[in-house]
């Protein structure tokens, strides 16, 4: 690579812990075989899975408020998806356990993906994970706000969807045209390649200007 793209990956690796530093290659992360192939996940999935969702939950909401009150609420699910991935990313994703087993189950959610950040098999959260969390956000939701949270899910799960499609595109992708695309690819790489306790933000940086990451 030359230029601006060899900045984005000249990479720290010799500064980094191990599972910081970025191999090539696709590894194998269980010994069973049906584990192994659902741990390589397709990109078009959370697609699948979400657009149904979205959809419904707007029907739901159609049938109960007008407009003007649906189209803030949606937005504002959108900003709790942003400052979900931004802790997630940040305090789950980060963090490092000293058990054996905490140290395995961290390889599993995402050191691996540091570590092989061009496995194009495991760009997107796979559908247990994924599921699991939307469940406990809808419950917690639902509980807090009623009706109204048909609205504010379908932004919040809107939200997720943007967010593992840029998380692909960045990582499958050369750096795009689009000068906002482009930010996005460059911030997250240099996440991966540079500054790996900085740029927590996959789909959007608010939070990480916010609270001083970037």
């Amino acid at each position: 690579m030359q230029g601006e793209e060899a900045v984005v990956f000249k990479s720290r690796s010799t500064e980094l812990p191990d599972w910081l530093r970025p191999r090539k290659g696709i590894p194998r992360m269980f010994e069973n075989p049906i584990l192994e192939k659902l741990s390589h996940v397709h990109p078009a999935t959370p697609l699948v899975i979400y657009v149904p969702i979205i959809i419904f939950m707007l029907y739901k909401s159609v049938k109960t408020f007008e407009l003007k009150e649906i189209i803030p609420l949606f937005f504002s699910g959108l900003i709790i998806w942003t400052l979900m991935e931004y802790f997630l990313h940040r305090f789950v994703f980060h963090f490092q356990p000293k058990s054996q087993f905490g140290r395995r189950l961290h390889f599993i959610m995402h050191g691996v993906h540091h570590m092989y950040p061009w496995d194009t098999t495991r760009l997107v959260m796979p559908p247990a994970v994924s599921i699991l969390i939307a469940i406990v956000v809808w419950t917690i939701m639902y509980n807090l706000v009623g009706e109204k949270s048909f609205a504010i899910y379908a932004g919040t799960a809107t939200g997720y969807i943007l967010y593992d499609m840029t998380h692909f595109s960045v990582h499958y992708f050369k750096a795009p045209k689009n000068k906002i695309l482009k930010f996005l690819w460059k911030h997250h790489l240099q996440h991966h390649f540079s500054r790996p306790d900085k740029k927590f933000g996959v789909s959007s940086p608010l939070w990480d200007i916010i609270f001083r990451t970037m």
